[in-house]
């Protein structure tokens, strides 16, 4: 029998991968909805596979002082069809002991949301639901995220969960809640005005040593090895000032420092957007940091943005530029030229950024890709006076580049998504090489 005010479990899953690591990584969509839910009257609760600060571990996984750190891992058998790679293949997180034990602690569920991450980490989500599913088998499991999103049948056919829900949740989590359970509450805020959500639920969080910040959706572009388009059709923002109160919120109340920007297109109309919430934060006074793991658009770097950067306490710049062969890249994107590099480089060392600080994103294992073109861009880029940053290409259904990618993969890329996976190089005809990933670290780091 259900309650009249129903117990939610929300659930963060175990990761499996042959390498994982915490670069300012949060469930902020699982979070936002843990926010609403608990502000329309639901009772809510959280369990986190990835939790770097489990009461378990006595003493905290090793931390950067930007808030970056390494995930506990456990040893696992490599998924079917992987058995060929030379490198160890982990389940990142929480124990299962622990999980169970942290299950075994939380009030019975009435239904318990899933969130996902990267379409190759299912195998940990599925684990996470088999568990789920011991624990509470009346409990119905609803699936989201960007896997049950970019691979919506084969979360379907294989998963395990009763539902699975493709795109934002935010619009229809409440009428899910209805459907399974009979509670039913009036809507607090309106989907389509980011500045209506109430803050996310980090506070359900064990340690807060960093907070994602998001202050627009979507992105302009259409790159075809990028997913955002599809995965949020339409662009909104939010307004300044919701940012600006956001950032000073978490600041004050929980003491957090560093701030990693979620955005796809922070810079993205800056006169009304960017400048006037970086121009707040510097007003305010506060001594923050800043880190931008989704890259910002290189196109969009001025003067007065870079300068405006600096002072707001920007830590980590990352750039989206993929490749240095602009003459080619017609192929990939349409974002960024030559000279538009160059001059936004020269900004952000006017303004006072070191090369440590600034890196450029550089996919490499694309279809048909030589490595003499990415050795190029890292050289290029070197030259520059900034940092080479090798991103490993990964197949994502849904973009330009996906059909391409399956006919040069190795692997029957539409059967499992877990061969998509870019530790692996599923792009290449040759099997998996070492020396290569050490080559371009190397070349990087010289």
């Amino acid at each position: 029998m259900i309650s009249d005010i129903p117990d939610i479990l929300l659930v963060n899953p175990w990761i499996h991968d042959f390498a994982a690591y915490d670069y300012w990584a949060k469930p902020l969509g699982l979070l936002y909805l843990a926010s609403i839910l608990r502000e329309h009257g639901c009772e809510v609760t959280y369990v986190d596979c990835l939790n770097r600060f489990h009461p378990g571990i006595n003493k905290h996984t090793p931390s950067k002082t930007d808030g970056r750190g390494s995930y506990l891992k456990t040893a696992i058998p490599k998924p079917e069809g992987l058995e060929d790679i030379p490198r160890n293949y982990s389940r990142y997180g929480i124990s299962e002991e622990w999980l169970r034990k942290d299950l075994s602690d939380v009030p019975k569920p009435d239904v318990i949301l899933v969130t996902s991450h990267m379409t190759y980490w299912y195998p940990g989500l599925f684990e996470t639901i088999r568990v789920l599913r011991e624990a509470f088998p009346s409990a119905p499991i609803l699936l989201g995220g960007i896997y049950a999103t970019l691979c919506y049948d084969h979360a379907v056919r294989h998963s395990g969960a009763d539902r699975v829900f493709a795109g934002a949740g935010e619009k229809f989590i409440l009428e899910l809640i209805k459907e399974y359970t009979g509670f039913s509450a009036d809507m607090k805020f309106d989907p389509k005005e980011l500045d209506s959500y109430p803050y996310p639920a980090f506070d359900l969080e064990t340690g807060i040593a960093f907070i994602p910040i998001l202050t627009s959706r979507g992105c302009p572009f259409s790159c075809s090895y990028c997913a955002s388009r599809f995965l949020v059709p339409k662009r909104m923002s939010r307004t300044p000032e919701s940012v600006i109160n956001e950032i000073i919120y978490w600041h004050n109340k929980y003491k957090v420092e560093d701030f990693a920007l979620y955005d796809d297109a922070f810079l993205t109309d800056a006169k009304n957007h960017a400048i006037p919430i970086l121009e707040g934060i510097i007003e305010s006074g506060i001594n923050i940091r800043f880190h931008t793991p989704n890259a910002i658009h290189i196109r969009e770097i001025s003067g007065q943005t870079a300068d405006l950067m600096f002072k707001a306490g920007f830590q980590t710049i990352r750039l989206g530029l993929e490749t240095t062969l602009f003459e080619k890249r017609s192929s990939l994107d349409h974002k960024v030229s030559e000279a538009e590099f160059k001059q936004a480089v020269l900004f952000l060392k006017e303004a006072g950024f070191s090369k440590k600080q600034v890196g450029a994103y550089l996919l490499a294992g694309l279809p048909d890709q030589d490595t003499g073109s990415i050795i190029e861009s890292i050289k290029t880029v070197k030259e520059s006076g900034i940092t080479p940053v090798p991103a490993y290409y990964s197949p994502i259904p849904h973009t330009g580049l996906w059909e391409k990618a399956v006919l040069c993969s190795r692997y029957d890329l539409k059967k499992d998504p877990v061969f998509t996976n870019n530790a692996i190089f599923p792009c290449r005809k040759e099997s998996f090489s070492w020396e290569i990933i050490s080559f371009l670290k190397t070349l990087s780091a010289e």
